[in-house]
């Protein structure tokens, strides 16, 4: 005869149940706690708590049991404790009972949980202060590390690889060169429109070349050139300091006794120093032509003109003003780039914050330099 195959008998699901004796609630447990369903709510526990003084376990009817179980009296055991009711755990599983004592064995983070409100006025001012301390006595770390790397650097004793160099002029040099000529051709049709439409009145449109040529060498080149590259290489360098941060390559570089530095850093504060002079010169060029183009397009002039006008305006003064200029930017570009990149955090979101800061950080600083400097000029006379 076929033997009938019986149904497998069903798991008996998990149950609680309680009992009062002498001022001790006893939880009693049953069936299976494991996750695989929803575990019984909290709150049918915390009813019972009223006027008990100790909580205790029966778990001699449980099935099995797995982490379910032992996040249901975690939870039970932190809602006693918090009402001061004492809590025996002599009923519940040894295994539990030695998971339990192990996660209260551990102190909980400081900032694991989330503080209720905001801090007073006073505190958050003292924070700020010691951030900003701190932030400043970095900078001046990273600043004097980076002068001595310079001057190893000049005196042929830096250990870095001359193909970085390379690789970085590459990147902050003739690939930049698109959008630096779009850039400044569009500063100079701007400059000399915003000119020609007041010298037009007064019929002194043959100053429009002066106007472009002596505003794009001392001024618009070197600072039109300053943004382009802080939004552009500035982020960069940051970007990529950051991941290796986060990949822990620099702390490699570290371990392995290479300075991350003069491996890392230098390459990139020299490449970006020496091609920005580079970049305001052909920035000025540019500049110039578009500045023709209104003069001739707008104001009939020549092309043989307004060279002549052009050459008479400028000095060498007013070029070597604004490769002095440019250089003081790329120096800051590159330091400003490359300081967020080191200090970025170890996360992916703490790379794109220190590439923003990177940028911010640099077009700042080069409009508060630019203002410096034109002080500083104007009381030299130059």
């Amino acid at each position: 005869m076929a033997k009938v195959a019986r149904k497998p008998e069903a798991a008996p699901p998990r149950a609680i149940s309680f009992e009062e004796k002498d001022s001790t609630l006893v939880v009693v447990l049953s069936g299976r706690w494991t996750l695989e369903g929803h575990l019984p709510p909290v709150a049918d526990v915390e009813q019972r708590l009223s006027g008990a003084q100790r909580i205790a376990f029966d778990t001699r009817g449980l099935e099995a049991w797995d982490s379910g179980l032992l996040a249901f009296l975690a939870k039970v055991t932190e809602l006693a404790r918090a009402r001061r009711i004492a809590v025996d755990l002599s009923g519940v599983p040894a295994g539990v009972r030695r998971l339990i004592e192990l996660a209260e064995a551990v102190p909980e983070r400081k900032v694991a949980r989330k503080q209720d409100g905001e801090p007073p006025l006073l505190a958050r001012i003292g924070e700020r202060t010691i951030a900003l301390a701190g932030g400043t006595v970095g900078s001046l770390a990273f600043l004097g590390d980076l002068t001595l790397a310079v001057a190893r650097f000049a005196t042929f004793r830096a250990r870095y690889r001359p193909w970085d160099l390379m690789l970085f002029i590459q990147e902050a040099g003739p690939q930049a060169l698109p959008i630096v000529t779009l850039v400044s051709f569009l500063s100079g049709v701007i400059l000399a429109f915003v000119g020609a439409v007041q010298l037009k009145q007064f019929g002194g449109q043959i100053y429009i070349a002066d106007l472009v040529a002596i505003g794009m060498t001392r001024e618009m080149g070197a600072l039109m050139t300053a943004v382009i590259m802080a939004g552009r290489t500035g982020a960069a360098f940051a970007a990529q300091l950051g991941t290796m941060k986060v990949t822990q390559e620099i702390d490699a570089f570290t371990a392995m006794g290479f300075p991350p530095m003069e491996f890392l850093v230098l390459p990139r504060f020299v490449a970006l120093t020496l091609m920005m002079p580079l970049l305001c010169l052909y920035s000025d060029l540019i500049g110039m032509v578009g500045g023709a183009v209104i003069g001739i397009g707008m104001l009939d002039l020549s092309w043989t003109t307004f060279y002549q006008e052009t050459t008479k305006a400028i000095t060498v003064g007013y070029v070597l003003v604004g490769l002095f200029k440019s250089f003081v930017y790329g120096s800051l570009i590159a330091f400003f780039g490359c300081l967020r990149g080191v200090q970025s955090g170890s996360s992916s979101s703490a790379v794109g914050d220190a590439a923003t800061s990177a940028v911010v950080s640099s077009i700042v600083a080069c409009i508060v330099a630019n203002g410096i400097l034109a002080v500083v000029l104007y009381v030299l006379n130059l």
